[in-house]
């Protein structure tokens, strides 16, 4: 129980329901077409990407013991219930497993895509939790990369099954195209990217204590936490008026207009209490990451809507 928490459940859960949504999208919005799909093959894709997730996690947790010790003492659990040794082989076990689904994604699907995403996101992950996540700004950008990346796995996924350069010929099914409208995904790891990147400087206000510990230099401690909750607010508002504007400008795309535009509206408006918090002395900073977090897992519902 002590290691599933670890691999943080709650992200991995909202990992699956991003991609079985995006499959769910493609194929409700692709509907008067046949859209090749292996069911297993994505299911390998989805579980890969999980133990890179829950790898990072692994990793992540590894190096923060010592700032955990201060930030979140009662929630240590490498070094307390699990050894370290034990947490770097699982780290280097998933890795390792997700790296051999890739290449034999990457090999049926003749494209090194799979192999490529794999192995840097690892490595990006492991130098996160080593370096990158002690420098002003980049370790905030490289986990809401990651975060975004997610959507376009469905995207690479379904482009490599359904899209082909060789010569055209009506009688080989295997020269036949079939495009795609990716919008809405395209749309999400935007947003995704975006309150990701606004929930890790909203993350790093309350982990201040612990990082000054082990020297990280994060923005709050560079500019003040007042000025750094404005700006992580302000800049999750970039993620609701995105949703607005694809709304008003691809609606077509959409064929549920009314459930799509319900839930934009629902996202934005929770974007818009970020500004409000500072304001409501019940609430605190953790909420606040709480509500980006409820964000985002309502804009995914879009997926099974549209």
């Amino acid at each position: 129980m002590n290691f599933f928490k670890v691999l943080r459940p709650i992200n991995l859960l909202i990992i699956i329901f991003t991609m079985i949504g995006g499959a769910v999208y493609l194929f409700s919005t692709n509907s008067y077409q046949y859209v090749r799909f292996n069911a297993f093959d994505y299911s390998l894709l989805i579980f890969s990407t999980l133990l890179i997730a829950g790898a990072g996690n692994i990793i992540n947790d590894y190096f923060d013991i010592k700032a955990d010790r201060i930030n979140k003492p009662k929630a240590i659990i490498i070094g307390k219930y699990i050894k370290k040794r034990w947490a770097i082989l699982s780290h280097w076990i998933f890795n390792g497993l997700a790296v051999a689904i890739s290449i034999y994604l990457s090999v049926k699907y003749q494209t090194l895509w799979f192999v490529f995403i794999h192995v840097v996101s690892g490595n990006l992950l492991w130098f996160y939790s080593i370096r990158l996540k002690k420098k002003l700004i980049i370790g905030n950008i490289v986990v809401a990369m990651m975060t975004g990346l997610i959507p376009c796995l469905t995207i690479i996924f379904f482009k490599v099954s359904n899209e082909t350069n060789n010569i055209f010929s009506p009688y080989h099914a295997d020269s036949w195209s079939i495009f795609i409208n990716y919008n809405l995904l395209y749309l999400l790891a935007f947003c995704a990217f975006i309150l990701n990147f606004s929930r890790e400087i909203i993350k790093d206000i309350e982990d201040m204590k612990g990082d000054k510990a082990i020297h990280v230099k994060s923005l709050p401690m560079v500019i003040g936490e007042q000025k750094a909750y404005w700006l992580a607010a302000l800049i999750a508002q970039l993620s609701g008026t995105s949703c607005l504007l694809a709304f008003f400008f691809f609606k077509t795309a959409f064929t549920n207009e009314l459930i799509i535009w319900v839930i934009f509206f629902v996202s934005g408006l929770l974007n818009l209490l970020l500004l409000l918090f500072p304001y409501i002395q019940t609430l605190t900073i953790k909420h606040a990451s709480l509500l980006i977090k409820l964000t985002l897992f309502i804009g995914i519902c879009a997926l099974y809507f549209s």
